[in-house]
């Protein structure tokens, strides 16, 4: 399956997950480390322009396409998410559930619906499964943000 990144190019090839170790993020604590992606380019365009005001919004950017094994891929039922999943900033119940996941080794990636677009999908993609060397990077290309997205 393909899934894709929109990020800075500087970090398009980074497969250590570090922004998210770093700040944490919808589903993870800070110190989880986890490769945010989306089912489709578009949907990780609108999940970094929800994350990023306009004017700090920057002019070198990239998406990355991902492969990852279906086989890998877990989905969680929407009935067993925490309640409040969806909630603004996003809560600490998504996060320590998210988390609780990736500390399994096994688990490669994790298939979450998207706040953006709630009938959509995210894959937390673990860099510190075991089976991650099944990951790879297909593309790398440019990206123009177009600010008619977000004026």
């Amino acid at each position: 399956m393909l899934v894709y990144r929109l990020s800075r190019t500087s970090y398009a090839s980074d497969l250590e997950g570090t922004g998210a170790k770093l700040y944490g993020g919808r589903w993870n604590n800070k110190g989880t480390v986890l490769i945010y992606t989306s089912a489709s380019r578009a949907l990780a365009v609108l999940e970094f322009a929800s994350n990023v005001e306009l004017e700090f919004l920057p002019d070198d950017l990239s998406v990355t396409t991902y492969e990852i094994p279906e086989k890998d891929i877990l989905t969680v039922p929407d009935k067993d998410l925490p309640q409040d999943w969806d909630q603004l900033p996003a809560p600490q119940s998504a996060k320590d559930f998210g988390s609780s996941y990736f500390k399994d080794q096994k688990i490669l990636c994790l298939r979450v619906p998207s706040v953006v677009v709630q009938q959509e999908y995210n894959y937390l993609i673990n860099p510190e499964s075991s089976k991650f060397k099944a990951v790879r990077v297909m593309n790398i290309s440019p990206f123009e943000f177009d600010s008619r997205i977000k004026k």
